[in-house]
This record gives structure tokens, C-alpha cells and sequence, in this order.
């Protein structure tokens, strides 16, 4: 069923709302002309009218119940933000570009996860556009936009959104992101969607004035739980189902990446992912172009990514926080909270060739057995990192990588990422080095809910004993000081970094080995003391073998190669990019030792025949 303000044409727009429990509901128009229209409820409580002389930009409220004024649950703008009327959209009218996209293959994505309010000085999608060639020139193959639903104010991560439909206004809504995506897709780039299906933000937040969207059973981090499993949730789960096809088919968005899944409670007999990832199927096979579902979860349950025909809910891959943690803890030595689970090198081997670090085996952290077995599940069905918007904003200071650990582990790190056979994504300013925090920062205009999110930033940091204070949410300096600054891109180490990344996506891309992601042509070893060895062969008889030295001194190393010449690709310790001089051999065979910088990675290909 969909829901929402349709626009037929010729000044005629169709309202739909689901309200069941309520008796009556109107259509308030206060724009271009002033009247009320009545609705009429049908099966299964979904009200509509069809009202005449209503064109694209009418600005219109509903009245639920005869009551106060209330935006549309499933309103597709909020020009005047999350308390305002909503707006008619015409989705028909924008004329795109992008007829020849044919899209871009899980395996060959490379990931560039950003935030549109900081990523540019103006903070917009228009502001966005200028800089895709520089993504495109550096490697990156599909965009990850962090969530744009209609949020309080000017600042915010995306994730207090209280409209799942509405784009929002600060950014350039609707029109913004149709030009924004039209511009990927000219560049050459994907772009993946960040999506909120586990709660509703607070504020503008009437949803539960119009039906039973929330859940008594359950609890999340962020509020009530929604109703995906009780009474009445057929419609709830409709909400969501509908905007994920709207963000596919209407703003032709290639990709959705679905926040923390592991919030989304649904004890039925088929999940509400699944039942999303069967019409996500639907609309691939009906467009003639695969759509993809990446979430985020962190319930290490290969049920998420397996396919149907598997017993899963068909989610296409997942974001991999067992090789975040694995690989912090090397770099940094950190062991708090969810590391105290990690540290070893085997860890970061695991995450590197199986998937799932914990096979149900006991938890320090979460005090119980967890996890299962991903290990004859493809690479791919993974997206690793060793930066996202969680693990730098979540720390209390929002200090990046490069504020945490050496020039050189910073390019251990990538290597790490871009050398995995998973899919790899990266941070927005990571690729040169950036040092801006990414802190967290919201504009509400409640006051009472201003106070409980800076009372609650305290108080998630008051374990460390570290006696700061938290930077002010709701300070416009926070959001300020979590701005990229471009112009570093061009100077000093920020440049080396930025041509280093450029020279390992490019290696990446190079080694015919990238191109099997299985498991079976994927062999990782350590010492058990921090190197760590990896190889991957090629159908064709060529591969790739990396070795990575987690240890701070230098350390020698015999891998076992297959027979053949093997030669240096890359080595990060060069002077080149900043370091203090390989140790490694231009070339090594079968049996030979390999001296390695601490802290350093040496890859080497293997042609077929050579």
C-alpha cells in the first residue's frame, strides 16, 4: 500500500494515511488555497482522498481524529522543518541523466562513507557535486550518504530523523538529492543510502498520534521500540517496506545500508527483513537492476546475510565490526568496553578470512556465549573499515585515527582495509589524513530534550573517569569543528597519505586475485605475535600474498609461497610515502625470508606464467 501525498497530474494529488485505531481524519490544505477535505477510511485503516486543484509545492497538514495540526507520517518534504506543514511532491518532474546506469557490483565497490553537512563547506548536496571527481580520481566506486530523513534544525547525524520519507530541507531536499544522485551516476559512482527502519527521532515525532507504530515489548537505545511484530503491524512494517522502495525507484538510489538491525525486534514467522528483502528482489528483477541491502548489526548471526534459499533474510552484506575492533586494538592497545573482546593478532587473521570473530564461544564484554560461523560465506557478504561515523563520533572527543596512532600505523591500517578480500569502506577526510574531529551535534529546539541529550552525553562518559567534559551537542562549534578541511588534501603528509591511498586502490584493483573473493582461494597465517600473512590466488594461476607487521620493531618472516617469481607491488614503509625505508625485497620466491618495517605492510603479485 502507498502511503503518503501522490501527485496524479493535472492538479489532482491523492492523500493516503494509515490511522486504524482513529474515527475520523482530514486533509488540511493551507496552501496555495486554504480548505479542509475529509477522509474516508478503508481496509485495514488506511484513509484516503483524491482532492482537485492540488499541484506540486501545496503545503498541507492532517488533522488525526479531528485533532491539533499534524504533518504526514510518510510526508516526502518538510520545508519548514519537523513541525511544519508538509509539501506536494511531483517525483515525475525531475529529468534524469542517468538512463545508461547500469550500476556497480558488490564486489567491485569501493565504499566513501560521508556526512553531507560536513563534508563541504557548504553543507549541502550541491555542495557535494564539485567533489565527486576527486572520489572518482582517488578509487572510490559508490558514495555512502549518511541518512538525510527530515531532522530538527540544521545539525545533525541524520539518525534523529522523524521522517523517513522527507529529505531534508537544509541539505536541498527532494530536488537536492535526485541532483546529487543524478551526478554519481555521471561520475561513475553508486551510491548507497544510510537508512533509519529501528526507531523515530524524538522531535517532530507524531507518528504515534496516527496508530500504533510502537512497540510495548520492546526497548531501544534510542526510545520505544517500533512495532514490527504486534497488533496492527502490517502497517508499521508497510511504512518502512514502501520507503525503502521509494528511495530505490524514485531517487534511484543503488544501495541501502540499514542502521543497527539488531534493534529491529520481530518475533514473527518471517522477519521484517526479510520480508523487505524479497521486494527489494521484486523491484531488482522488475528494473532489470540489482538493488542492494548492507546492515549494520551487531548480533554476529549469519541468519542476516544468509539468502533466502540459505533459512536467511537475504541481506546482501553487512558491516564487519569485527575487523574494526580487531584492528583498533592492534593499533592502539586500547581494551575498554566491546575491545575487551579483542587484541590478538589471530583476531584480526579471523575477521580477515572467515568474517565473524566469535563462533559461539563466551563473551568478556557481553558476558555470554555469541556469535556463529560466517566461514563459507563469500568475502563480500562483509564491508570492513578502520573508520566510520560510529567509531570516531562515538568517542567523547570525536578524535579520528590519525589523532590515536603513528603515520605509519595509519597506513598499516589502510592497507588492512583495502587489501582485505571484503568489501572496504572509507571515512570522509580519511584518505588524506584528516585530523577534524567528528563529534556529536544536534540543533533541537526543544529545550527539555536539549537538556536530556547533553545530560546523557555525560553520563556515557562517565565510566572513563577521564574528568572532561563532553564538547556541547547542541553548540554550533561542535558541528563547525567536525568540518573536512580540504585545502589539507594538498599539503605535506595529508598529500603523501592521499597519494598512498591512491596507489593502494589502484594495487587493489591491479591483482588479478581481486577478482576471486571466495574463501578457498584465501589463506591467512600469523605467528601469533603480531605479523600476520595472507594469499590469495587467482583462477588464472597468478595471486597476491601480503604481509603485515603489527609489532613496533622490524621483524623477518618465511612465507610459504607457492612456486614463481613474486614481486614487490607496494610497501609502505618507502620513503615515498613517508617512511623510514623498506626492508623488503624487490622480489622473493618460495622459501625465502621477508624483512619487514615495524608497523608496515609489503604486498607482491604473482603473474601467471612468471
Amino acid at each position: 500500500m502507498k502511503i503518503g501525498a501522490r501527485y496524479l497530474g493535472d492538479g489532482r494529488c491523492e492523500f493516503v494515511v494509515w490511522a486504524p485505531l482513529l474515527d475520523e481524519v482530514a486533509v488540511k490544505i493551507i496552501a496555495p488555497e486554504a480548505r479542509t477535505v475529509e477522509m474516508v477510511k478503508g481496509e485495514r485503516g488506511y484513509w484516503r482522498a483524491m482532492v482537485e486543484g492540488v499541484g506540486p509545492g501545496a503545503r498541507y497538514f492532517y488533522l488525526p481524529g479531528g485533532g491539533k495540526e499534524r504533518p504526514d507520517p510518510a510526508s516526502h518534504f518538510q520545508p519548514e522543518g519537523v513541525h511544519g506543514p508538509s509539501e506536494v511532491v511531483d517525483h515525475s518532474a525531475f529529468r534524469w541523466g542517468d538512463e545508461a546506469w547500469a550500476g556497480v557490483a558488490l564486489e567491485s565497490m569501493i565504499i566513501y562513507e560521508l556526512h553531507v553537512g560536513t563534508f563541504s563547506p557548504e553543507g549541502t548536496f550541491a555542495g557535494v557535486i564539485p567533489r565527486l571527481g576527486q572520489l572518482k580520481e582517488m578509487g572510490v566506486t559508490a558514495v555512502e550518504i549518511m541518512p538525510v530523513a527530515q531532522f530538527p534544525g540544521e545539525r545533525n547525524w541524520g539518525y534523529d530523523g522523524a521522517y523517513p520519507y522527507a529529505v531534508q530541507n537544509s541539505y536541498g531536499g527532494p530536488e537536492g538529492l535526485k541532483r546529487l544522485v543524478d551526478a554519481c551516476h555521471t561520475s561513475g559512482l553508486a551510491v548507497v543510502l544510510d537508512v533509519v527502519y529501528n526507531h523515530l527521532g524524538p522531535e517532530g515525532n507524531y507518528a504515534g498520534e496516527y496508530g500504533p507504530y510502537y512497540s510495548g515489548k520492546y526497548k531501544t537505545p534510542w526510545g520505544g521500540a517500533l512495532n514490527f511484530d504486534g497488533p496492527y503491524a502490517d502497517g508499521v512494517r508497510n511504512h518502512f517496506i514502501q520507503n525503502a522502495i521509494y528511495w530505490l525507484k524514485d531517487f534511484h538510489v543503488d544501495a541501502l545500508r540499514l542502521d543497527a538491525i539488531h534493534a529491529i525486534f520481530d518475533m514473527g514467522a518471517k522477519h521484517f527483513l526479510r520480508e523487505l528483502a524479497e521486494e527489494v528482489d521484486k523491484l531488482s528483477r522488475e528494473t532489470g537492476r540489482k538493488r542492494l541491502l548492507v546492515a549494520e548489526s551487531d548480533l554476529s548471526d549469519v541468519r542476516v546475510i544468509r539468502t533466502h534459499d540459505e533459512g536467511g533474510y537475504g541481506m546482501d552484506s553487512q558491516w564487519l565490526d569485527d575487523f574494526h575492533h580487531s584492528l583498533r586494538t592492534l593499533l592502539t592497545g586500547e581494551r575498554r568496553g566491546y575491545y575487551m573482546d579483542f587484541g590478538r593478532v589471530g583476531h584480526l587473521a579471523k575477521a580477515m578470512g572467515d568474517g565473524f570473530v566469535h563462533e559461539w564461544e563466551y563473551s568478556r564484554y557481553r558476558l555470554r556465549t555469541f556469535g556463529s560461523s560466517s566461514r563459507e560465506l563469500p568475502a563480500s557478504r562483509f564491508v570492513v573499515y578502520s573508520q566510520n561515523h560510529d567509531q570516531v563520533g562515538n568517542r567523547m572527543l570525536g578524535e579520528r585515527l590519525p589523532e590515536l596512532v603513528s603515520f605509519e600505523a595509519l597506513k598499516l591500517a589502510a592497507g588492512a582495509v583495502l587489501l582485505s578480500p571484503h568489501v572496504p569502506l572509507l571515512f570522509m577526510g580519511e584518505e588524506y589524513a584528516e585530523v577534524s574531529p567528528f563529534q556529536y551535534f544536534v540543533s533541537h529546539g526543544d529545550p527539555d530534550l536539549i537538556a536530556a541529550v547533553r545530560k546523557g552525553r555525560r553520563e556515557e562518559f562517565e565510566a572513563f573517569h577521564t574528568g572532561e567534559e563532553p564538547p556541547d551537542p547542541q553548540a554550533e562549534e561542535t558541528f563547525l569543528r567536525s568540518k573536512l578541511r580540504w585545502g589539507a588534501r594538498s599539503e605535506g603528509h595529508h598529500k603523501v597519505m592521499l597519494d598512498f591511498y591512491k596507489r593502494l586502490i589502484e594495487a587493489r584493483n591491479s591483482i588479478p586475485a581481486r577478482e576471486r573473493l571466495d574463501k578457498h582461494a584465501l589463506r591467512v597465517s600469523t605467528d601469533g605475535e603480531g605479523l600476520l600473512a595472507y594469499l590469495r590466488q587467482a583462477r588464472d594461476g597468478g595471486g597476491l600474498f601480503c604481509a603485515m607487521n603489527f609489532k613496533e620493531g622490524d621483524s623477518v618472516l618465511t612465507p610459504d609461497l607457492p612456486a614463481g617469481r613474486w614481486e614487490k607491488v607496494l610497501d609502505s614503509s618507502e620513503e615515498r610515502w613517508g617512511g623510514p625505508g623498506s626492508l623488503s625485497a624487490a622480489a622473493i620466491g618460495h622459501g625465502q625470508e621477508l624483512a619487514l618495517r615495524g608497523l608496515s605492510f609489503a604486498l607482491y603479485g604473482l603473474e601467471k606464467n612468471k
